[in-house]
């Protein structure tokens, strides 16, 4: 095992037991069988490193793991605190961690320190910086747990391990003689939350310390970026990052989830075409990105949306959204997705139960604005023209240039009779996707119950706004 390098499981696998069948579980044993027998280095650290979901890394003496060996971010979840000394709170303190450890641990996007590393801080006082830097993480997860009465008050706090920020922070309160249910709640919300978090910084990051790569990862990161700015032109530049970057890795599953995204959400908002193609290509990445994804359920989101809305693969679809909703169902991605979806294919009332829960969850996230525009669609679909508008306000607060919230607006407001409203918002549509019509929404929209858009397309033209 070179030192200092990442050497995978498969090849670890190869060299050990050339030519034969074996269970991971057998390479297990030995990595522990080598650890028993090499002991601790001078700094108390193991002599081989878990890099989670890739391999092992043999350290060099005096050297610790550097979170940029990694091929994605590293995130430590430290015990928490236990400020008031009961064992019982100290107990379910752990209890804690561990299910945001698990509940973590179905991201992707990131990877999770092992818990048998992180207790080794236990009842320590650290410096998060040095504790990120001896784990080789880019970030750390902490918290407290405080009694008062009946109450429990759990604090956790997502840090950078490299600059000691804050990224978030929150209090979590509950009675004793509802821990489980308490339990519960403070995973979920923490899983929800910190994901989106880690990738916003590392957006951020990319741009600041790696501009201009295509490499995978940074590609991803930019691409999803420009995706996110919700115009035609950041579109077509974010498709143009993620296919250079496929010529270098084309069984790259995030790519290529990505790239259907992209297409998909161009010809869903009636864009005007990158190629002759557009269509045939985003199911092609979809199709390939599902052959590579390895259950991954962000990459299975991205695909399965591209079945529904350009492919309408309406089954397909729903079933890979499905099984992506059951591998993680913290992901807000995975949940709004299944939302818009279920929109179209589904259950009305499941669909808003999707997007309440991303709402309640994770009111902050990357794709927050989708969900509540989802919401305002639900209600467009029930004749609630009054909560549709309150949908839509919401979203439009969140991010304004996102078209399909203008079409609630405009729709909402022509169905109530309110005129003046209905037209401010088409010049801004207007304005924002110069030639759309109602032929061009239609025409990106899933057609399996024609019922679903009915009401959105005729207050659009209400409003006057021409068929094609």
């Amino acid at each position: 095992m070179p030192k200092g390098r990442i050497v995978s499981k498969s090849d670890l696998m190869e060299r050990g037991w050339p030519g034969s069948i074996v269970e991971e579980g057998n390479l297990t044993v030995q990595i522990a069988a080598l650890r028993k027998a090499l002991g601790q280095t001078p700094e108390g650290q193991e002599w081989i490193v878990t890099v989670p979901r890739v391999g092992y890394r043999l350290v060099r003496p005096g050297a610790a793991m550097k979170e940029t060996d990694a091929p994605f971010p590293v995130l430590a979840v430290l015990p928490f605190s236990n400020l008031g000394g009961d064992p019982e709170q100290d107990y379910f303190a752990d209890g804690v961690v561990d299910d945001v450890i698990t509940a973590l641990s179905r991201f992707r996007s990131f990877s999770v320190i092992a818990r048998n590393s992180t207790f080794a801080y236990k009842g320590r006082n650290v410096d998060v910086r040095q504790v990120a830097k001896e784990l080789g993480v880019r970030y750390v997860l902490e918290g407290s747990i405080r009694r008062a009465g009946n109450q429990l008050r759990i604090t956790a706090q997502l840090i950078d391990g490299g600059s000691g920020a804050h990224l978030w922070a929150q209090n979590f309160d509950g009675a004793l003689d509802d821990v489980f249910n308490f339990q519960d709640r403070i995973t979920e919300n923490v899983a929800t939350v910190v994901e989106p978090h880690i990738k916003a910084a590392e957006i951020e990051r990319s741009r600041r310390e790696r501009p201009g790569s295509i490499a995978a990862y940074d590609a991803y990161l930019d691409a999803l970026s420009r995706i996110l700015a919700e115009s035609a032109g950041e579109n077509a530049l974010a498709y143009a990052l993620l296919t250079e970057a496929l010529v270098l890795e084309p069984d790259n599953a995030h790519l290529l989830g990505l790239a259907a995204w992209t297409l998909e959400h161009r010809i869903t908002m009636g864009w005007p075409a990158i190629g002759a193609n557009d269509r045939e290509k985003c199911f092609e990445f979809a199709r390939h990105g599902l052959e590579k994804a390895a259950g991954d359920p962000t990459v299975m989101a991205h695909c399965a949306m591209a079945l529904v809305q350009v492919a309408r693969e309406y089954d397909w679809g729903m079933a890979v959204l499905a099984a992506a909703v059951e591998s993680n169902p913290n992901n807000m991605l995975v949940v709004t997705a299944a939302g818009v979806a279920s929109l179209h294919c589904g259950s009305v009332a499941g669909a808003l139960a999707l997007f309440h829960r991303a709402s309640r969850l994770s009111p902050r996230d990357l794709f927050a604005h989708i969900s509540l525009c989802g919401t305002a669609h639900a209600q467009m679909i029930l004749g609630n023209y009054e909560e549709a508008l309150t949908g839509a306000v919401r979203a439009l607060a969140v991010n304004p240039n996102f078209d399909p919230i203008y079409w609630m607006l405009i729709a909402a407001n022509a169905q109530l009779g309110r005129m003046e409203e209905a037209r401010h918002f088409l010049g801004e549509l207007k304005r924002m996707a110069p030639g759309v019509t109602t032929g061009s929404i239609k025409a990106g929209q899933p057609a399996k119950d024609p019922s679903r858009l009915a009401a959105i397309l005729d207050g659009l033209r209400l409003a006057g706004l021409p068929e094609s």
